[in-house]
């Protein structure tokens, strides 16, 4: 605006804002916006921001279009209703609040890109994460290429004890382990192989999501469900369970929780992942099973607030073979091969049980090195021969 119009009087006699201040005031307050906000911000919230641009122009454009052109030669008041003069005012003070309604718009919709569940707070009045607020993934039917995306950085809750994290999208425990459909494979029936799919899933739950077992119980189903003909096998996991060690350590193969140090947030353990099968080379299928644990906890002491959470990822690769091909026990699954990686716990510590690190504790053991790990990427290859330590992660 080159010139600066006259003070116009209102209806009421009273002396109206001049344009200029008005759209310096709007044009401050945008410029203190964008101040306050982030000083990268995301893709999305910079092509918003663009457009909010350009539509501004646009109607600055308009705007000036419109001032510019000539007004009717007619007498004031001649059936044109209020005066000219009037008229301008109260269209000039249409255009302020559209402006000033335009600049909240805009960073109305920044936030919503920059952190939408905090806009989603407070158009809802409630402070609860993203994460109550997320549909759940679909089930994960192939191997993921990469890590999920970071969310808000928020901490947990004993309310919502997975806010901030992937996890708040994962299914709820056993309903996180579903089944693939069974075919005949490998000189076995569809529903023998329908039935080897299911004790996988069995021992799974009761090796890592039976309450009895997370408590430092002993896992009898899953250790049932084993071939009695691994001996050894079955010989190692009993002496873990009754007396730890390094070389025997039930948290290869089971999760737990020191009940009198340690207890689970809520009844719920998010679970991610995905079972396949496939020919054996020998004689019937193998099962494979690859899936993410999601454990909220706290110290056990009364009182305790502070929510930790221990994500397990556990690999197990199990065959089923027919006696008649192959020695086996009938209705039981031969262990072939079983790893785990275990996030938020401290190592070196061999005494059965998981035991995350809370903020109010001092670090003990050995320290964390390495390349940062995040334990929600399931694209992650757990290769065999990679080195043991205490590992960094990037989040929990």
């Amino acid at each position: 605006m080159s010139e600066k119009p006259p003070i116009s009087k209102g209806p009421s006699g009273d002396d109206s804002l001049p344009d200029e201040i008005w759209e310096q005031f709007v044009r401050d307050t945008e410029r203190d916006i964008r101040k306050s906000a982030p000083k990268e911000p995301s893709a999305r919230a910079r092509m918003v921001t663009e457009r909010l641009r350009k539509e501004q122009e646009a109607a600055e454009a308009a705007a000036r279009g419109r001032k510019g052109r000539k007004r009717p030669a007619q007498p004031e008041g001649w059936r044109t209703g209020p005066a000219w003069q009037e008229m301008d005012g109260r269209a000039g003070r249409r255009r302020r609040v559209r402006g000033v309604l335009g600049v909240l718009a805009a960073a109305g919709v920044l936030l919503v890109a920059l952190n939408p569940s905090r806009a989603l707070s407070l158009i809802t009045g409630d402070d609860s994460s993203s994460g109550t607020a997320t549909a759940q993934l679909p089930p994960e039917t192939a191997a993921p290429t990469a890590a999920p995306s970071f969310s808000d950085p928020d901490h947990p809750t004993l309310k919502e004890p997975f806010r901030g994290s992937p996890a708040a999208r994962y299914a709820d425990g056993a309903a996180g382990i579903e089944l693939p459909e069974a075919t005949a494979l490998g000189g076995l029936s569809k529903e023998q192989v329908a039935a080897a799919l299911t004790r996988t899933r069995d021992l799974l739950i009761d090796a890592d999501l039976n309450p009895a077992t997370l408590h430092g119980g002993r896992p009898e189903k899953a250790l049932g469900l084993i071939d009695p003909l691994q001996k050894d096998l079955l010989g190692d996991l009993t002496t873990a369970l009754v007396k730890p060690d390094k070389e025997h350590d039930p948290l290869n193969f089971f999760s737990r929780f020191d009940p009198e140090k340690i207890k689970l947030v809520g009844d719920v353990v998010k679970t991610r992942g995905r079972m396949t099968f496939d020919k054996d080379a020998k004689s019937g299928v193998v099962v494979h099973a690859d899936y993410t644990f999601v454990y909220p906890v706290v110290k056990a002491a009364p009182g305790s607030e502070e929510v930790a959470r221990t994500i397990v990822r556990r690999i197990l690769d199990v065959q089923v073979s027919d006696p008649a091909v192959m020695t086996s026990t009938a209705g039981k699954l031969r262990i072939v091969r079983y790893d785990v990686d275990i996030s938020n716990s401290r190592c070196a510590l061999y005494d059965g049980y998981l035991y995350p690190d809370f903020a109010d504790e001092t670090p003990s053991g050995p320290s964390p090195s390495g390349s940062p790990i995040d334990p929600y990427d399931r694209s992650r290859e757990l290769k065999p021969d990679r080195p043991e330590g205490c590992g960094l992660v990037s989040r929990t």
